[in-house]
């Protein structure tokens, strides 16, 4: 049994067991908060009973880490974390940093570990071609995730009472140069739309734009999670509800949790395959959200579902329907890298700007910035981003063309040489339109507010040329 003891404004759970030489010993693990040491109490005891408890016996980092995945990785990460952890352990932290003593580790030592890993080549990704030759070198934000998870470890450490501090809470880490995601603006967006003759690309492209979506979270949407009745799209209240994603995974990583989070997992193409399709719950509690849809895109979905029940019922049996919106002609789910390849192939025959698929989640979440004039809250429930910075650094696609267009008043203005006169005549102009907007029963403020803004205004100019 296991007992907790407050001391100092912390909280020590305390518990006797037995040493590998037969020694009956006595252990005391010191915790921040009481929930903390009553769920190591719980869990002390209920292995206890199962005869599986361990005491924690580490003295290098490899052994740490061992214990650390074992303990607390299994528990708390995702699939998807798992994989991505166990393979920077893999590749950067047991070759370097493994054999290294725990009570040797300090911040000076780790500041040393990540300058080394700056001139350590990088591992191949697994989306690189094969026989690729890569001279890249491990860059600063994979150092950053190497640092967070030797943190995480370090912390688990000083609760187990294994090292006295986290060495790395004062371990300084290289800078990250931070890089603008290059996105289209509504002109260019609307271009690509209207060339796009691929029409289940141009189906995810605007569902992925109105939407805020992932591609993961917009290749598992199913069609109990869309509303699209005649009565809703008449109301404004049609909505898609985002409640999972579409994922490759390991398979071994899978059997190792157990498969945990995992919804449905779809038959393999291959037996040799070590990886497999599924569907799994969101990357966050704030990723599960409802959207709802411009009537534009719900019309293009109601098309889509009336031409999908079409192919079905001429399939029939040889259709295997997971109710997926966005699925093969035989109803299986599509891969990301189909829809990433048909839209770069976009971008190369019709001359575009490159960017990536991903880029339309940012072009979406900027534009519905513009829109309602910069509410974030409104935002970060359509993105299901889990913190509101997230959302604004997005402003950064903002900033230049607000910048341009004040200046551009300034020289109107100012050295245009028109001054009160040009505000009068833009005051009469925008009273006029006021007036006729108020007869109409529409909302002054925020008609102004997109009026006043020219990026917005092209923006319905070309809306108005694609529904017309």
């Amino acid at each position: 049994m296991a007992s907790i003891i407050s001391r100092n404004n912390r909280y020590c759970v305390v518990y006797s067991y037995v040493d590998e030489q037969g020694n009956r010993k006595q252990k005391w693990q010191t915790f921040k908060t009481l929930p903390e040491a009553k769920a190591r109490k719980t869990e002390i005891e209920y292995n206890q009973q199962l005869g599986a408890f361990t005491i924690p016996n580490c003295t290098t980092v490899s052994e740490l880490l061992t214990e650390y995945v074992s303990l607390y990785g299994k528990a708390k990460w995702s699939i998807s974390a798992y994989t991505s952890n166990m393979s920077l352990i893999r590749h950067y932290i047991e070759p370097l940093l493994g054999s290294v003593k725990l009570k040797e580790i300090t911040a000076r030592t780790l500041e040393k570990y990540y300058q080394l890993l700056l001139k350590t080549p990088a591992v191949p990704k697994m989306t690189d071609r094969k026989n690729k030759k890569s001279s890249s070198l491990v860059t600063p934000a994979t150092i950053r995730k190497v640092h967070n998870l030797l943190r995480s470890a370090f912390n688990q450490a000083e609760k187990w009472d294994l090292i006295e501090k986290n060495p790395a809470r004062y371990a300084t880490i290289p800078k990250e140069e931070s890089r603008k995601r290059d996105i289209w603006d509504a002109q260019t967006l609307f271009k690509a739309i209207d060339c796009c003759k691929d029409d289940r690309l141009k189906l995810c492209m605007n569902v992925a734009f109105a939407c805020s979506l992932r591609i993961g979270e917009l290749l598992a949407l199913t069609w109990d999670c869309v509303d699209i009745s005649e009565e809703s799209i008449m109301t404004g209240k049609a909505y898609i509800y985002v409640n999972k994603e579409l994922q490759r995974v390991s398979k071994s990583v899978m059997s190792t949790l157990e498969s945990k989070d995992i919804l449905v997992t779809f038959p393999e193409q291959g037996a040799k395959n070590k990886t497999v399709l599924v569907l799994k719950k969101p990357k966050t509690l704030t990723s599960t959200r409802k959207v709802f849809l411009p009537k534009t895109v719900a019309e293009m979905l109601v098309t889509w579902k009336m031409e999908q029940d079409a192919t079905i019922e001429a399939l029939g049996s040889e259709y295997t329907n997971y109710q997926l919106v966005i699925a093969t002609p035989y109803g299986l789910p599509t891969e990301a890298s189909r829809i990433r390849k048909a839209m770069k192939d976009l971008i190369q025959d019709n001359d575009l700007p490159p960017v990536v698929f991903h880029s339309l989640r940012h072009s979406s979440i900027t534009y519905k910035l513009k829109l309602n004039g910069g509410d974030i809250k409104a935002v970060q429930g359509d993105s299901g981003h889990a913190q509101a910075q997230m959302v604004t650094d997005q402003y950064s696609h903002i900033l230049d063309e607000n910048r341009r267009a004040n200046a551009q008043l300034v020289e109107k203005a100012f050295y245009g040489g028109q001054g009160a006169e040009s505000v009068e005549s833009e005051q009469g102009a925008d009273t006029q339109v006021a007036d006729q907007a108020q007869a109409a029963g529409m909302d002054i403020q925020q008609l102004m507010k997109i009026l006043s803004n020219p990026e917005m205004v092209n923006m319905l100019k070309m809306l108005s040329k694609t529904m017309g």
